[in-house]
């Protein structure tokens, strides 16, 4: 996901939405496939400990789990595509070739778990707001608008918005919180969940729990802060 124009009229930067702004953005790396950075930030503990260095910078009650790791780099990614990636397949009749074809067990998509939306809502309306903010797909991902990483991404301009821009910094948080209601909260929860039910899930299932609790907490306090409600 990429800005279209760049400019900015900053003020001083606060910290508290700079730091969630950043945490929205180590998750949605988390959620890609991973490379060997990734790999070695798991495995010597960096990954925890900026985590829980920028939560610290914030008041929201969210504490980060272990997020530990005895995968060997080509462990970690085939973990990753047994569950996001990789769709289970067997043949129901092998007479004829006929597939009995699933998708990945927890697939990253929020429409997957939107049964009360269909597939071409849920994109048009995350199409609509990013365009609002001049923000695009790159074209060479070839990937829907409502993948998580780019719903996170999104969370994450909009918590470094409320940082940086003086003037908008209210208007950016009530973004984030409709964003919220709308499209984030339920994708997160709805991997986590999916997760939960998922054996050998290792380092992302503490991910995917990291993720609902930092979301809903995030939700939460953009409520009582803006509506004098959770």
């Amino acid at each position: 996901m990429a800005t279209a124009d760049g400019s900015e009229d900053r003020g001083s930067v606060e910290t508290d939405p700079a730091a969630r702004g950043t945490v929205f953005a180590t998750l949605a790396g988390a959620f890609r496939h991973p490379n060997r950075e990734f790999h070695e930030a798991v495995t010597d503990g960096r990954l925890y400990a900026d985590l829980t260095r920028c939560l610290d910078l914030t008041p929201l009650d969210v504490t980060v789990p272990t997020l530990a790791t005895d995968d060997d780099y080509e462990t970690l990614a085939a973990r990753y595509n047994d569950l996001f990636a990789i769709g289970h397949a067997e043949y129901e009749d092998r007479t004829d070739g006929t597939l009995d074809a699933e998708g990945p067990p927890v697939p990253l998509y929020e429409s997957k778990y939107r049964p009360d939306q269909s597939w071409n809502d849920v994109n048009l309306d995350l199409a609509r707001a990013y365009e609002y903010y001049g923000l695009e797909i790159d074209p060479s991902a070839r990937d829907n608008h409502d993948a998580l990483r780019y719903e996170l991404e999104f969370a994450g301009y909009l918590a470094r918005r409320e940082a940086a821009m003086a003037g908008e910094r209210t208007d950016a948080a009530a973004a984030r919180l409709d964003f919220h209601d709308r499209h984030l909260g339920h994708a997160a929860a709805g991997v986590a969940d999916r997760l939960d039910g998922e054996p050998g899930t290792g380092v992302y299932g503490d991910l995917a729990t990291l993720l609902e609790t930092f979301v809903r907490a995030d939700r939460n306090d953009l409520a009582a802060r803006l509506e004098g409600s959770e």
